[in-house]
C-alpha cells in the first residue's frame, strides 16, 4: 500500500489541492545572495546548502556510479561551496556570526581534512579517478647533497691513478698493446719503404740508429784533465766500453737521519717553553765547560 506521503504527491491529489486553492507555492533560493535582506532566511538558505552537499558526499562516496558521474557529483559538491561562502559573507554583512572563522573544517569520510587545490576540492571516490590520484602523491625527497669535506673523504691514492699497476692484470695487457702498436708501425713502415714512399736517406738513418742506439748516460772521456788518477776511481767501465759518472756525495745513514730530526726538534722545544734567562744560564754553562 502507498504510503500518505506518497498519495499526496499523485496528480489527482494535486489537481484536487489546486481546485481547493491549498497550493502552496515553495519559497525559492534566491539566486544572488546579496538579494536576501533577512538575517534569519539567509541563515536558513546556508543550513539548506548544507544539507544538499552533505547529500551529494554520501553519493559520491559510490565508486560504483562511473567516473563521469562522480566526476559532475565532484563539481557540483564544490560549487555548492562557494554558494555557502557567498551566504556566510552575507549574513556577516547583516550582521550575523562569522561562520568562515568559527565554522568547522570540511572533512571526509576518515575524518581527514578535505584535500584540494587552490579551492577546488575532491571527495569521496573522485580522489581515485585517474589523474587525480597523482595529484596528492608526494615527490620523493631529494639525496642529501655531500659537502666537499666528505667528498674529499673519498679522494685517495687509488682516485689518481697510483696504484692501478698493483693489480698485476694492467701491466701485461699495456706491455701486449705496446708491442701490437709497434708491430703495426714497422709493417706500415716496411710497406712504405718497398713501395718507393720513403727516401734512401730516411732509410739509411733508420738503419743506423737501430743498429746504434745512443746512451744518454754517456760522458765523452776528457783527454784535457790532469787529473788522471782520480777520474780514474770515479768512473765505471760500461758494456759498450763508455764511461758514466759515480757520484762521491756523502749520503747520510737512516740512523745519521734520526738523531738530525731528534735534535731539530729538541731545539724548536727548547726555543718555545724555555725562557730566556734559562737559555742565557745554559749557553753560559756550555761556555764554561767548553761545549
Amino acid at each position: 500500500m502507498a504510503r500518505n506521503s506518497e498519495k499526496a504527491m499523485t496528480t489527482l491529489a494535486r489537481f484536487r489541492k489546486s481546485q481547493l486553492g491549498e497550493t502552496e507555492e515553495k519559497e525559492r533560493r534566491p539566486f544572488l545572495a546579496t538579494e536576501e535582506t533577512s538575517l534569519r532566511k539567509a541563515e536558513k538558505w546556508r543550513r539548506q546548502i548544507i544539507g544538499e552537499i552533505s547529500r551529494k558526499v554520501s553519493q559520491i562516496q559510490n565508486a560504483g556510479l562511473g567516473e563521469f558521474k562522480i566526476r559532475d557529483l565532484n563539481d557540483e559538491i564544490n560549487k555548492l561551496l562557494r554558494e555557502k561562502g557567498h551566504w556566510e559573507t552575507r549574513i556577516v554583512d547583516l550582521g550575523g556570526p562569522n561562520y568562515q572563522k568559527v565554522g568547522p573544517k570540511m572533512l571526509d569520510s576518515e575524518g581527514k581534512e578535505v584535500p584540494g587545490n587552490r579551492g577546488y576540492k575532491y571527495f569521496g571516490a573522485a580522489k581515485d579517478l585517474p589523474g587525480v590520484r597523482e595529484l596528492f602523491e608526494l615527490e620523493p625527497a631529494l639525496p642529501a647533497r655531500k659537502t666537499r669535506g666528505q667528498m674529499m673523504k673519498l679522494i685517495d691514492a687509488d682516485y689518481y691513478g697510483y696504484r692501478d699497476e698493483d693489480d698485476g692484470v694492467l701491466v701485461p695487457l699495456e706491455m701486449e698493446h705496446e708491442k701490437e702498436i709497434i708491430a703495426a708501425a714497422l709493417d706500415e713502415w716496411q710497406k712504405k719503404k718497398e713501395a718507393g714512399l720513403i727516401s734512401e736517406d730516411v732509410t739509411e738513418a733508420a738503419d743506423k740508429a737501430g743498429d746504434e742506439e745512443e746512451d744518454i748516460y754517456a760522458v765523452a772521456p776528457d783527454s784535457e784533465s790532469d787529473e788522471d788518477s782520480e777520474e780514474e776511481d770515479s768512473k765505471m767501465d760500461t758494456s759498450e766500453g763508455q764511461e758514466r759518472y759515480v757520484a762521491h756525495v756523502p749520503v747520510p745513514s737512516q740512523k745519521e737521519v734520526e738523531e738530525a730530526l731528534l735534535k731539530r726538534k729538541k731545539m724548536e722545544l727548547f726555543e718555545k717553553y724555555a725562557s730566556e734567562s734559562l737559555m742565557k744560564q745554559g749557553q753560559e754553562a756550555k761556555a764554561l765547560m767548553g761545549i
